[in-house]
């Protein structure tokens, strides 16, 4: 694998466009350099690197973004190495964030699952989209109810800063289904949010849209990704699927907070980062990646989620942008390249 992503992974191109909407502005490639060696390609294979280049590289930021599912585990397991890695960064100093578009947890659940995993995570360190919803509705001041087309995680956040909301849970296909009737709907409802819902169900979308039908009544949604990492040949939809559904039959466009849109890169700047020396990790470069070319963050992609080989190659032969700056095969790999 090690010799098949070396090929893959050299790129001769100096210059790539900066995707911001749908505007396309060039930028010039970061180089990494030691004793005259200038790596000018926009996909690196860092294993390619010498133990020198790959210490300028760590020297090279000072705050971590990572994406989760897919980079630190998939479903409740670590990815080999990931937690060593995240660990190894903090004791450099790093200052870590973790950032995902899984809105199924709230982030306090998310600091645990990683604790449990080996990784050291507080839920101030938390991003996720269940989250951003609440920071943002909150922050405009909104103070109807919320139609949610999602889970706990959302729920539990709105609830957090006083947002009353209802939808989570089954709600079961009737016979006669398409009699619903407009006393069925609650007045009060002055957004509908849409996340990951595994009782997705024809009255839900019926619902999401008569509720849309009003121009006053809010669409946001949680994130757009097409499917979850999941390990095996059985493909698992992700949010997008949903969201897609909702627009189609609303025939509205939903508000997306999450990567790699702009609320959250908003958030990340008030944070204070310094985008010139902040590395975003990520497994997908619709989403992890574009969010760090659009904040002019380095990055970083690994393929131990949705991205493979194949793709890979596919974005080398195509130079379709977002590109990585640099690429490993998983996260763990970088503590074997400064292994005496």
């Amino acid at each position: 694998m090690h010799k098949l992503l070396s090929q893959i992974l050299k790129i001769n191109s100096l210059h790539c466009p900066k995707v911001y909407g749908k505007v396309i502005v060039p930028y010039k490639i970061r180089d990494f350099s030691t004793s005259g060696t200038m790596f000018k390609s926009a996909v690196f294979n860092l294993q390619e690197a010498s133990k020198d280049q790959v210490q300028e590289f760590l020297d090279s930021f000072d705050t971590v973004l990572t994406d989760c599912d897919g980079v630190l585990w998939i479903d409740n397991n670590a990815i080999a190495g990931a937690a060593d890695a995240m660990n190894y960064f903090r004791k450099l100093g790093k200052k870590i964030f973790y950032v995902t578009n899984n809105s199924t947890k709230i982030r306090s659940e998310f600091a645990l699952k990683a604790t449990q995993l080996g990784f050291i995570a507080s839920p101030e360190e938390i991003l996720s989209t269940a989250y951003l919803v609440a920071h943002y509705l909150k922050g405009i001041g909104f103070t109807k109810k919320v139609y949610l087309l999602g889970s706990n995680g959302i729920g539990e956040e709105l609830k957090a800063v006083g947002i009353r909301h209802y939808g989570v849970g089954p709600d079961h296909v009737k016979p006669d289904f398409k009699s619903m009737q407009p006393s069925e709907l609650d007045p009060e409802v002055g957004a509908v949010v849409v996340g990951f819902d595994e009782h997705v169900s024809y009255p839900k979308f019926m619902k999401a849209a008569s509720y849309l039908a009003s121009e006053e009544c809010l669409f946001i949604a949680t994130n757009t990704d097409e499917r979850f990492p999941k390990a095996g040949s059985i493909v698992v939809p992700g949010t997008g699927t949903l969201v897609r559904a909702v627009e189609t039959c609303s025939e509205r466009k939903a508000l997306v907070l999450g990567k790699p849109h702009s609320y959250v890169r908003k958030y990340l700047e008030s944070c204070g980062l310094n985008p010139a020396r902040t590395l975003m990790i990520g497994d997908r470069c619709n989403t992890d990646i574009e969010l760090g070319v659009r904040c002019g963050f380095q990055t970083l992609l690994v393929m131990s989620g949705v991205t493979n080989i194949k793709e890979l190659e596919k974005l080398r032969t195509d130079k379709t942008p977002p590109l990585p700056d640099v690429v490993l095969p998983k996260l763990g790999d970088l503590l074997t390249l400064i292994q005496p």
